[in-house]
């Protein structure tokens, strides 16, 4: 069914406005990522989740512990359990962390490996853009 015209009810037109903005933007988001290689793509990722400041701080604190921390980042970082959860996830959906179960508490470290690959990928898009076009 292809709606060809908004409802004449001003609250359904306002709402159907809406739908179709918000659907043409997920649309045209979701389309666009496979003109770009997987390389950018996952750069781009990453340089999205390292856009907050809590996930830098709370990389920053993983990062200068010895061993894996168990400990609750909520007197660490100063922000409520399920936000800092939040930002958990998303910096272990680039893969910069590794979480294991210890007991019944769920440990952090950072992962060396992916830690390594991104600091590569992030020193080779600044060195190879010319500095020279402008």
């Amino acid at each position: 069914m292809v709606l060809k015209k908004l409802p004449e009810n001003p609250t359904l037109a306002f709402l159907f406005g809406h739908i179709i903005v918000i659907l043409q933007y997920i649309i045209m988001g979701a389309s666009k990522t496979h003109i770009f290689t997987i390389s950018q793509n996952e750069l781009a990722q990453a340089a999205k989740v390292l856009a907050h400041p809590a996930r830098i701080s709370i990389l920053q604190y993983i990062s200068r512990q010895e061993n894996c921390i168990c400990t609750d980042l909520v007197d660490v970082i100063g922000l409520a359990q399920p936000t800092i959860s939040q930002h958990l996830n998303e910096i272990k959906k680039i893969g910069l962390l590794h979480g294991t179960f210890e007991g019944k508490n769920l440990c952090y470290c950072i992962n060396r490996e992916k830690w390594i690959a991104l600091q590569q990928a992030f020193q080779s898009f600044f060195t190879n853009v010319n500095q020279n076009c402008c």
